[in-house]
């Protein structure tokens, strides 16, 4: 069969056959994410998009945009469900109260997600013109879709088109120009080329949206190239870092009943520092205990106890602490209840601790997750019997705003705890304050050995290329890493290890085109595709009106 007569029978497709068409060809696109970052394979699970697109038909022009919908939904539920399946995970962590919810968590949320691409693929449609023109509609539609996903209901932009190209450092480093959506929009476009292989007409009209692709393809790469230096990044001068993953799963251990066991666990894996050659966790001969360090990190949610109301568990940590270092840690807190209100209100933080036990600078999480950090309608939802997936009265309050985290001896510091590091244009603080180094902890305990740690760690390494801005990233189970401006991983240490991380802070970038623009030159792109598109469509209906004789 030749490639026009499969894409066809694509077209031609429909029933189960054309519901089983988009939702293969969206499954299949979620090979492009990590952890197995196969990006080329979209270059065929798109075409096969815009070949169901082009079979969307109806009577009238609105069930004509439904049925191309209707195609979307199925496009995207394979998407989701294929990429976010291992969300399941945490509801298996205290399976004998979530376990009943893991459908969904597992199909509920893909199925609701998909309406984006459902969005995404009806908006093409309403622009859309046979030939060349119609990758345009495509790219601008999905872009719009995956946009909105990332802002619409507090946003969700987890495993964006644009993260295909966002994993490989060179082709990446264009997000320091467009940012994550406008990876998107440049991801659509490309990989979407190669449908018109099997159109109808000349070799250049077949041929040339494909050449052109190739083209944008070596120009990102040749930019990368460019810009990424063969140096190592300079470092911050008197900065010697120590990350400690302890890799505590979220089960039954992670109780404050196992508080003891617990510190000393953090405080015994601090001190004794990297265990040597050929663990993948530091360089031969390093030293041991906490001589020469000056910032020590541990992850999001590292005790089972309220750090700032325990003062054995201070003075524990500033025995462990040398003259002049301080400790970066995940820690909840209460604050006292506000006037007419009985409960105390919880908040997942950030708190810096220094050498004397004392807590000098906190930040509260501002973007918190649904349903696992509090709970939508939480009065209805409660009468219900549902509760958040953390233990925490209520669940916990949101930070008023992102802000900068004070931390001696370190430049401004922006603390994103967990899925805060997801957010594109969203990471920095709010006061306008340019920080040197992003902050992100996380524990991503609760997804287990899964594509999700992996996908987490990639996301957040993207937000350092957009800011060109270094990451250090302490996570409880992994993936701990410390990236520098380019995005390259100057350490890491393996998701499910047990281990510490010493490296020096690598300076920050002088601030990038995506720093200073926002999403701009990503709209100049999208409402480019879109005009194209919509310029094509009016010109292929003069030309019917002409050949037509109609007026």
């Amino acid at each position: 069969m030749t490639l026009a007569g499969f894409a066809r029978g694509v077209v031609l497709s429909w029933g189960w056959r054309r519901r089983l068409t988009a939702f293969s060809a969206g499954a299949l696109a979620a090979l492009a994410m990590p952890p197995f970052g196969l990006w080329p394979i979209l270059a065929v699970s798109l075409p096969l998009a815009v070949w169901l697109i082009d079979g969307a038909g109806g009577r009238t022009p609105m069930r004509t945009v439904l049925a191309a919908a209707a195609v979307g939904w199925w496009f995207g539920f394979g998407y989701f469900l294929a990429g976010l399946w291992w969300l399941g995970a945490a509801f298996l962590v205290e399976a004998d109260e979530f376990a009943w919810a893991l459908p969904l968590g597992v199909l509920g949320l893909p199925a609701g997600l998909a309406f984006f691409h459902a969005f995404g693929f009806g908006l093409a449609r309403l622009i859309w013109s046979p030939g060349p023109a119609r990758i345009f509609a495509f790219a601008a539609g999905l872009a719009v879709a995956e946009w909105l996903r990332g802002h619409i209901l507090t946003g969700f932009p987890w495993n964006s088109l644009g993260m295909a190209f966002g994993q490989q450092l060179h082709l990446a480093q264009v997000a320091s120009l467009v940012g994550l959506y406008g990876l998107t929009v440049l991801a659509a476009a490309v990989l979407a080329a190669p449908a018109t292989l099997a159109d109808d007409g000349g070799r250049l009209r077949r041929a040339g949206p494909t050449i052109a692709g190739l083209l944008v393809l070596a120009a990102m790469a040749g930019y990368g190239l460019w810009r990424v230096p063969a140096a190592p990044s300079p470092t911050v001068p008197g900065v010697a870092l120590r990350i400690m993953q302890p890799n505590l799963p979220q089960d039954a251990k992670f109780r404050p009943e196992n508080r003891e066991a617990i510190l000393n666990g953090y405080l015994t894996l601090s001190h004794d520092g990297p265990v040597g050659e050929g663990s993948g966790i530091a360089p031969a001969g390093a030293p041991a205990g906490m001589d020469g360090i000056t910032h020590l990190v541990w992850p999001e949610s590292a005790f089972p106890f309220l750090l700032a109301r325990d003062p054995d568990a201070l003075g524990a940590i500033a025995a462990l602490l040398p003259p002049g270092s301080v400790l970066v840690t995940g820690a909840a807190r209460a604050m006292e209840p506000l006037p007419g209100e009985t409960s105390l209100r919880f908040f997942n933080a950030v708190q810096v601790v220094d050498d004397q036990g004392r807590i000098t600078g906190i930040y509260d999480k501002v973007h918190l997750v649904p349903f696992g950090e509090y709970l939508p309608l939480d009065g209805l939802l409660r009468r219900l019997g549902l509760r958040q997936f953390v233990h925490a009265p209520g669940g916990f309050e949101a930070g008023r705003e992102r802000t900068v985290l004070p931390v001696p001896g370190l430049p401004p510091v922006a603390a994103l705890i967990c899925y805060e590091a997801i957010f594109p244009g969203a990471v920095l603080p709010q006061d306008g304050t340019r920080p040197g180094v992003l902050v992100n902890l996380t524990n991503d305990a609760w997804f287990g050995e899964t594509p999700g740690p992996y996908q987490h760690m990639a996301q957040a390494r993207l937000r350092s290329i957009e800011e060109g801005i270094p990451l250090v990233r302490a996570a409880n189970t992994g993936i701990s890493a410390v990236v520098d401006g380019y995005g390259r991983i100057v350490a890491s240490l393996p998701l499910g290890t047990e281990g510490v991380l010493d490296a020096s802070l690598p300076e920050a970038l002088s601030p990038t085109i995506y720093a200073r623009l926002g999403d701009v030159v990503f709209w100049f792109f999208t409402l480019s595709a879109a005009a194209g598109a919509m310029a094509a469509r009016r010109r292929g209906r003069a030309g019917r009106d002409e050949r037509t004789g109609r007026p």
